[in-house]
């Protein structure tokens, strides 16, 4: 019996205002126009930084398939200059962009550092810095779906309180209690709560994605510092037995 009468309202509803965008939006007060504006504008931004994400990502993901064969033969033959030269032919990778600040730090201390282990060392702090800016980057605009996902929803229930008042003031403007009088002001509170709704909901999938995926990167970035400095000890003990 419920459903009956809530099919039979909304029906009566679609008669009375109809739901047609050009009419919807005539129908709506100043305020309501307001939110519905800024939510355009929040899911125009999500919408920027999913596809930018996504690029980025994708392209951080198929530049990294080719650096990482390349750049481990030539640590295989020893060849360091030849290594960060193949890490700058990929400017996209996140593991290139990680290797190539070790090696060039490495190759530095080298030459000028008369510690013993203080190559290994430097190198280590180069490999975190990197890392740090690296994640920076690949993180960059995603905080701001994770905002939009938790706030978009509010904005529209803003646009919802918005629309019960002004069929509230429909009622007293008419003296009536009819459908006719409260129409334009639940037909606001509904377009407001949905269109938040479906800026809300995909932001907040996005985000989840974005997030697995950067920490899937830094787990990578991770490994490759790490097997980067096993062959930086791995040399200099090599070159400490030469010496002997």
């Amino acid at each position: 019996m419920f459903v009956h009468v809530h099919f039979a309202f909304f029906y009566l509803l679609q008669e009375t205002v109809g739901w047609d965008l050009p009419h919807l939006w005539s129908q709506m007060g100043t305020p309501a126009k307001a939110v519905v504006i800024i939510l355009f504008i929040m899911s125009a931004y999500s919408i920027g930084v999913m596809i930018d994400r996504l690029l980025a990502y994708s392209a951080a993901r198929k530049q990294s398939r080719q650096f990482a064969p390349a750049v481990a033969g030539a640590l295989r033959e020893g060849k360091l200059e030849e290594a960060v030269k193949i890490a700058d032919r990929y400017k996209k990778s996140h593991l290139a962009k990680v290797v190539v600040a070790g090696l060039q730090e490495f190759q530095a201390h080298q030459i000028s550092s008369e510690i013993p282990g203080e190559e290994i060392e430097a190198s280590k702090r180069a490999l975190d810095r990197a890392q740090a800016i690296v994640h920076a980057e690949l993180k960059r605009g995603v905080s701001g779906l994770a905002t939009i996902g938790s706030t978009a929803p509010f904005v529209g229930l803003f646009g919802t309180v918005l629309g019960i008042i002004n069929a509230f003031r429909g009622i007293s403007n008419e003296k009536s209690t009819g459908l006719g009088a409260v129409a334009g002001g639940i037909s606001e509170a509904l377009v407001t709560t949905a269109i938040g709704l479906f800026v809300a909901i995909p932001a907040v999938w996005m985000y989840n994605y974005f997030t697995n995926k950067i920490e899937a990167f830094d787990v990578e970035m991770g490994n490759s510092s790490s097997e980067l400095i096993d062959y930086f000890l791995k040399r200099s003990q090599r070159g400490a037995a030469a010496h002997k």
